[in-house]
């Protein structure tokens, strides 16, 4: 097993000067291209408890661009884990992918995030009228963006590599199993569509 930086760059060797060229810590006009098209984002934090990823969508721009150094998220109605939220009250270390359908690239934007409940900010997030319950700011330290190799490589954006829903387990039979058969897989699965739709927001 690999202990060392040492060991790894003397596989890896240096970063290609591209890689160095790229990153710079503000959104630039080609950065903020990025997140104004990108209708989902993973946001990564840590804190004592441990790690999370998680997804974040809503529509094209929904993170909002408060200037060329700060980023506001809105959270959206989910299931009240908040893992999160808890690790940014902690640990204020955080990064988010940008993700465009159909396009190779993405952006990465790595900072320092805190948690606002200030209404004129949860006002800028409204939808139908309703309001997130908190905004995450985050505080830009670096900006880069990845090249298509991954997403080229996984197919992720070609149709005929997506999957029919059959061929994964349910949503409900998933909960069914983990309860030992204690939850009514089918009744979940049959209201979910309607569940989900009307608590969007």
């Amino acid at each position: 097993m690999l202990t060392s930086i040492a060991q790894l760059e003397e596989i890896y060797g240096k970063p290609h000067e591209r890689a160095i060229w790229k990153e710079i810590d503000f959104l630039n006009e080609d950065y903020q291209a990025f997140v104004t098209a990108s209708p989902f984002i993973v946001i990564s934090s840590a804190g004592p408890e441990g790690t999370d990823c998680s997804p974040k969508g809503d529509a094209p721009g929904f993170v909002k661009i408060l200037d060329e150094r700060t980023l506001a998220i809105p959270d959206r109605p989910g299931n009240n884990r908040i893992d999160t939220l808890r690790n940014i009250v902690v640990d204020s270390r955080i990064s988010v992918l940008f993700i465009v359908p159909g396009i190779g690239e993405t952006l990465r934007v790595n900072g320092r995030a805190e948690i606002s409940t200030d209404p004129a900010m949860l006002g800028n997030f409204a939808v139908n009228g309703k309001l997130p319950r908190t905004v995450t700011i985050v505080n830009i330290e670096a900006a880069y963006f990845h090249c298509s190799k991954a997403l080229v490589r996984s197919k992720l954006w070609d149709p005929s590599q997506q999957l029919e829903r059959s061929r994964l387990p349910s949503p409900g039979a998933m909960h069914e199993r983990l309860t030992d058969g204690a939850f009514d897989a089918d009744a979940y699965d049959s209201e979910l569509p309607a569940r989900v739709q009307a608590s969007l927001y």
